[in-house]
């Protein structure tokens, strides 16, 4: 098999192989989180809006986030407005 490279020049994304070779985890939580950490640090994290930019559904997204939850890869927090609402 061939492997093909192209010149880092722009629009790539820097990352640890520490997840990619990590044996608990999916193949499609290594992919979702590979494509979460290429995106931009304010960019919305919620399963709705990955959907958007995947294949998957909300359910796999969501089945995705909890076992990298469970690994240690992510940490999640409900984010509340004054009157107690889930803003985010």
């Amino acid at each position: 098999m061939s492997v093909f490279r192209i010149e880092r020049n722009k629009n790539y994304t820097v990352m640890s192989n520490y997840h990619l070779r990590d044996t608990t985890i999916s193949l499609k939580s290594k992919g979702l989180l590979s494509m979460m950490l290429s995106l931009p640090d304010e960019w919305n994290y919620t399963t709705r809006r990955l959907a958007k930019i995947c294949k998957e559904g909300v359910d796999a997204i969501g089945g995705a986030l909890r076992e990298l939850e469970k690994a240690g890869y992510l940490v999640r927090r409900v984010v509340r407005n004054e009157h107690g609402r889930i803003i985010m």
